[in-house]
C-alpha cells in the first residue's frame, strides 16, 4: 500500500467535505448547490411498434436470432457546417455495430429502409392518458421530430419522437416538481456486448412505443430525486397502459452542484440507486470544482499545457500480468508525462476512485481499450517500484511536479489513446466536462459519452403533423383512473403501513383490493398487506405468477368450505409454489384436520399448568406463555378458529389463573 497516495486521497476527500450519504442532510446539499432533473421512460403496452407493424412486447433470447446486420456510424455535417461532438466522439471509436434480428419483431423500417408508417394511435391515446394525469398541457398539434443517437443503440442513427405535453406538475412528500415536457417516442435497441471495438445489440425492443417524462431540475436532495421518480412509476402504472418488468421503465438522472454543469446519469435501472448515484455524482463535480482550483493555484497556463510521451521496451515491465498479456499481444508500452500534475491523479473523486480513474474510463470507451488499461504514479496500490517509476520520468524528462502514466495499446489505437489522455487532463483545467455517465450499483458512475448538443433534434419530413382535437382530449379525459396522491391518501385511510405503499402503487393494485375487500366483505388493510407483506416476501424479485383475481377466488373457496381466514397465510406459500394447483388440495397440503373449535380451547389450562413445569426446567428458554401455549396449538387452530380469538383466551387463562410466584416474577 502507497502511504503517500493514500493519504493525499483521504486529505482530498476532506477537502471536497465528502460524507457519506446516511450522514448528508439538506444543509449538505444545500451547501453544494445540489440540483437534480429526471428522464423518466415507460414501454407502453401496445399491441404493435409505434412506426411500423410489428408485433410489440416480444422479448428473445439473445443466442436465438435469424440474421446480422454490421454497420459503422460515421458523422456528419449540420446545415451550419459543424460537427456534433458526441458524434466525433463516437466516430473515433471505430466501432463494429451488429444487430442481431429475430424476423418475427423487425423490419425492414428499423434499417431505414422503408419510411414510417403513420404514428401508431393507440400508443397516442395511452400517451395523452398519462400525460394528463400529469396535468400536462396537450399540445394543438403533434410534429414528428428526429433525435440523433449515434452510440449505435439504433440504426438509423436517430430515434423518431414527439412532443405531446408541455409545463404539467406533480406532487412530492413536501413540495410540487414541474414537468418540462412528455413525449411519445421509439425504444432503442438493447444491447448484448460490448467490447473493444464491437458492440453488439437485439433488435426486439427497437421501436416499440415509449413514453418520456422530463423535470425541471427541481429536486433539491437524492431523496426527493427517488421520491419524484416513484411518483411518475406510479403515475404511469395506475393508468394500466404501460408494459412492467425488467427494462420496461428506465431512468435518466441529470445532476448538477454550484459552479458545475449538468451531468447525466445513463440507464438507471432501479429507482432504489438514485439516492446514491445523485449523492456520489454530486461530490464527484464537487472535487472535479476543488480540482479546477487546485490546478488554477499552480499557474499553470492551459493553453500551452501539453503531455509528452515515450514508448518504453517491453521487457521493462515484464513481470506484471497486464503488462505481459500487452506484450505477449504485440502492443505498444507508452509512457505518458502530465506536467504540473502531482497529486492530482489520486485526488478524491467518488467513493475508492480518483481522478485517475476519469482518465481510464474515457481510455476504455474512446480508445476501446479494456480495463485494466493503465498504470500511475499515484496509485495507491503499488504495482511498480518507485524506481521504476524515478526511471521512467527520467526518460520522459518529468519535473518534481509532475505526474505519469503508463498504458498499453495496438498501434491502430495509439493515436486516439494519446489524446483522450490530454484531452481529459486539459479538460481538468475547465471543471466539470458535460458528459453521459453509466450508473453502477454500488452507486458510482463511469464515463459514456459527451453529452449531445441541444441542436441534436431535426424535423422529420418523412411524417406529417398530427392535429389533437378537444376531442381526443375529452375521450382520454374520461378514461383517467384516480390521481395517484388521492390513492396514497386512500391507503392512509385504510391504516396501511406506509412501508406497503411503494409496492400496492407500483402494482396498481388498490383497484383489486377494493373489489377483493367488497366482494368478500374484508378490511382493505388486511388485502393490501396479503400482497405487500406476505406475496411481495415470497416473490421477491419475481413476477406475481398469477393475477390479483386468484387471491379473491382463494378467499372464495375458504369461505365456501367454512375455513378460518387465517388459513390463507398457510396457503399462500403454497399457491405460489403452485400457481395451477387445486384449491381443493390446499387444506390437505398445509396440514389442515377439522377440529371444533371448542375442543381445541377446552386444552389451555391444560397447557398452562404444564408450562410451570417446563419454564423451570427451561428457565434459559426464551418462550413467553403465551407464545409457548399458541405453539402447541396453531396446527389444529389451523382454519377452525381465529388465531386472535385463540390468543385472547389464551391470554385470558394467563391472567385469571397465574400462580403467585409467576406475578411476584
Amino acid at each position: 500500500m502507497n502511504k503517500q497516495w493514500e493519504k493525499n486521497w483521504l486529505e482530498t476527500r476532506k477537502r471536497v467535505g465528502w460524507i457519506d450519504i446516511k450522514d448528508a442532510d439538506f444543509e449538505t446539499y444545500q451547501r453544494i448547490g445540489f440540483k437534480c432533473g429526471l428522464e423518466v421512460h415507460q414501454q407502453l403496452a401496445t399491441k404493435q411498434k409505434l412506426f411500423c407493424r410489428c408485433p410489440a412486447g416480444i422479448y428473445t433470447d439473445f443466442e436465438r436470432y435469424d440474421a446480422e446486420i454490421i454497420r459503422h456510424m460515421r458523422p456528419t455535417l449540420s446545415e451550419l457546417g459543424e460537427y456534433d461532438g458526441t458524434a466525433l466522439m463516437e466516430f473515433k471509436t471505430k466501432k463494429n455495430i451488429i444487430y442481431r434480428i429475430k424476423n418475427e419483431t423487425a423490419c425492414t423500417y428499423e434499417f431505414d429502409d422503408t419510411p414510417p408508417f403513420p404514428l401508431n394511435r393507440e400508443a397516442l391515446a395511452y400517451g395523452m392518458e398519462i400525460a394528463l394525469l400529469l396535468k400536462l398541457n396537450i399540445v394543438g398539434e403533434l410534429h414528428i421530430t428526429r433525435k440523433q443517437y449515434l452510440d449505435g443503440s439504433i440504426p438509423t442513427g436517430f430515434q423518431r419522437t414527439t412532443i405531446l405535453g408541455i409545463e404539467g406538475e406533480f406532487p412530492i412528500s413536501n413540495r410540487k416538481i414541474r414537468v418540462i415536457q412528455f413525449s411519445v417516442e421509439e425504444d432503442s435497441c438493447r444491447e448484448v456486448s460490448d467490447h473493444r471495438h464491437t458492440r453488439v445489440y437485439y433488435t426486439d425492443r427497437l421501436g416499440m412505443p415509449l413514453i418520456e417524462t422530463v423535470t425541471y431540475p427541481d429536486m433539491l436532495t437524492p431523496d426527493e430525486a427517488a421520491e419524484a421518480c416513484q411518483y411518475i412509476r406510479f403515475v404511469a402504472r395506475s393508468s394500466g397502459k404501460v408494459r412492467t418488468g425488467i427494462g420496461a421503465g428506465r431512468e435518466d438522472v441529470n445532476v448538477s452542484v454550484t459552479g458545475g454543469t449538468r451531468v447525466e446519469i445513463k440507464g438507471v435501472a432501479h429507482i432504489s440507486w438514485i439516492p446514491k448515484l445523485t449523492h456520489n455524482e454530486a461530490f464527484r463535480q464537487w472535487s472535479l470544482l476543488e480540482i479546477k482550483k487546485e490546478l488554477a493555484s499552480r499557474k499553470i497556463d492551459k493553453n500551452k499545457w501539453r503531455i509528452a510521451s515515450k514508448e518504453l521496451p517491453t521487457d521493462q515491465l515484464n513481470s506484471l500480468p497486464v503488462i505481459k498479456e500487452a506484450t505477449d499481444n504485440n502492443w505498444h508500452i507508452i509512457a505518458v508525462n502530465l506536467p504540473d500534475f502531482k497529486n492530482i491523479l489520486s485526488f478524491f473523486t467518488q467513493p475508492g476512485l480518483t481522478f485517475a480513474d476519469e482518465i481510464s474510463d474515457r481510455l476504455k470507451v474512446i480508445p476501446c481499450l479494456e480495463k485494466p488499461n493503465m498504470l500511475h504514479s499515484e496509485q495507491i496500490e503499488e504495482t511498480i517500484d518507485e524506481p521504476t517509476w524515478e526511471q521512467i520520468a527520467t526518460a520522459l524528462k518529468a519535473g518534481n511536479n509532475d505526474a505519469q502514466v503508463i498504458f498499453w495499446t495496438p498501434e491502430e489505437d495509439l493515436k486516439t489513446a494519446l489524446e483522450t489522455i490530454e484531452e481529459r487532463c486539459k479538460l481538468a483545467f475547465e471543471g466539470v466536462p458535460n458528459e453521459t455517465r453509466k450508473s453502477l450499483p454500488d452507486g458510482t458512475t463511469l464515463f459514456e459519452r459527451v453529452l449531445p448538443g441541444a441542436d441534436r433534434m431535426y424535423p422529420d419530413t418523412d411524417s406529417k403533423p398530427i392535429s389533437i382535437t378537444p376531442e381526443m382530449i375529452e375521450d382520454a379525459k374520461q378514461k383517467l383512473p384516480v390521481q395517484v396522491h388521492e390513492r396514497i391518501e386512500q391507503l392512509a385511510n385504510w391504516k396501511v403501513p406506509v412501508d406497503a405503499y411503494t409496492y400496492i402503487l407500483r402494482n396498481n393494485l388498490i383497484p383489486d383490493i377494493e373489489k377483493i375487500s367488497s366482494k368478500h366483505n374484508i378490511n382493505p388493510k388486511v388485502i393490501s398487506l396479503i400482497f405487500a407483506h406476505n406475496l411481495k416476501n415470497l416473490q421477491g424479485d419475481q413476477p406475481l405468477p398469477f393475477k390479483p383475481d386468484t387471491v379473491s377466488d382463494l378467499i372464495g373457496f375458504i369461505k365456501s368450505e367454512n375455513l378460518e381466514f387465517d388459513i390463507i397465510y398457510s396457503m399462500l406459500p403454497v399457491l405460489y409454489d403452485n400457481p395451477k394447483i387445486l384449491f381443493s388440495s390446499l387444506p390437505t397440503l398445509v396440514g389442515y384436520q377439522k377440529n371444533r373449535p371448542e375442543e381445541i380451547l377446552k386444552d389451555i389450562p391444560l397447557l398452562h399448568q404444564m408450562y410451570q413445569k417446563f419454564k423451570h426446567k427451561s428457565r434459559n428458554q426464551p418462550y413467553s406463555e403465551s407464545n409457548w401455549i399458541m405453539g402447541r396449538l396453531r396446527h389444529s387452530a389451523l382454519g377452525n378458529i381465529p388465531l386472535k380469538e385463540l390468543q385472547q383466551k389464551v391470554m385470558a387463562e394467563i391472567n385469571n389463573n397465574s400462580p403467585q410466584e409467576a406475578d411476584n416474577a
